[in-house]
């Protein structure tokens, strides 16, 4: 699976603490052997066709889409932030 981050994912990314870019590196690898691994309690983000949200803690949420070559990963940071703009 490959992975593509987008801008904003990057820069969210940045500024999580080093436990939690720890758990999203378990949730990406958990995520490229399957995408609906229950662990990542994967569900469509409400009133969108194609982004999902995936759990990386009860808190932390990761938005990602399909995109042509594999997954686009889009946002990442506190669940009321992240899905607000997803």
């Amino acid at each position: 699976m490959i992975f593509t981050r987008s801008d904003r994912f990057k820069n969210n990314y940045a500024k999580l603490n080093d436990e939690i870019k720890k758990r999203v590196k378990a949730k990406l690898k958990l995520m490229s052997e399957n995408p609906m691994h229950p662990s990542l309690r994967t569900k469509r983000v409400q009133g969108t066709e194609n982004i999902f949200e995936a759990s990386i803690s009860m808190s932390i949420r990761m938005t990602w889409q399909y995109v042509e070559r594999g997954i686009l990963l889009r946002n990442v940071g506190e669940h009321d932030e992240t899905l607000k703009n997803p």
